[in-house]
């Protein structure tokens, strides 16, 4: 039995030089998504980049979301998070939708800014003056946005 654990000790850290050796041979795939922004250099800086629906109707809290979203976020976001080219993307893309930048993004996004990592219009500031109860009635109505135009 004694003879045993030296060669287990052994074949432990045999099996730990393996997986180490191919994983730096063979490293996982990185996280992250294959969602591609759209070419934007046809469309006229400033102009809108996507095209929006707007619901028929709107739940209460969205039509709060949307007076916050109209004051604080669409001088760049554009009107209906439709996005200003050149200067902040649409957020009724499919790059927003809920199951990649969940509601708490945009908590943080408002709250520390947002490093450029998706689209070439440089880094977002923080957004002054705002609460995270607004940041939750705005992300409502870009999600009614987004549902509306079939990002879900």
């Amino acid at each position: 039995m004694n003879k045993l654990l030296p060669i287990g000790i052994v074949a432990i850290l045999l099996g730990g030089i393996a997986v180490f050796v191919m994983q730096t041979l063979n490293p996982p795939e990185t996280a992250g998504h294959s969602m591609t922004p759209p070419d934007t250099s046809k469309i006229a800086e400033g102009a809108p980049i996507a095209e929006v629906r707007v619901p028929a109707e709107l739940s209460e809290n969205a039509k709060i979301g949307k007076t916050g979203f109209d004051a604080k976020c669409a001088a760049c976001h554009g009107e209906n998070a439709a996005g200003q080219n050149g200067v902040a993307p649409p957020l009724v893309h499919k790059i927003y939708e809920p199951s990649h930048h969940g509601d708490v993004s945009f908590q943080l996004a408002a709250k520390n800014g947002v490093r450029a990592h998706h689209w070439k219009f440089g880094n977002m500031p923080p957004v002054d003056d705002i609460t995270d109860g607004e940041v939750a009635y705005i992300t409502l109505y870009v999600r009614e946005l987004q549902r509306e135009n079939g990002i879900n």
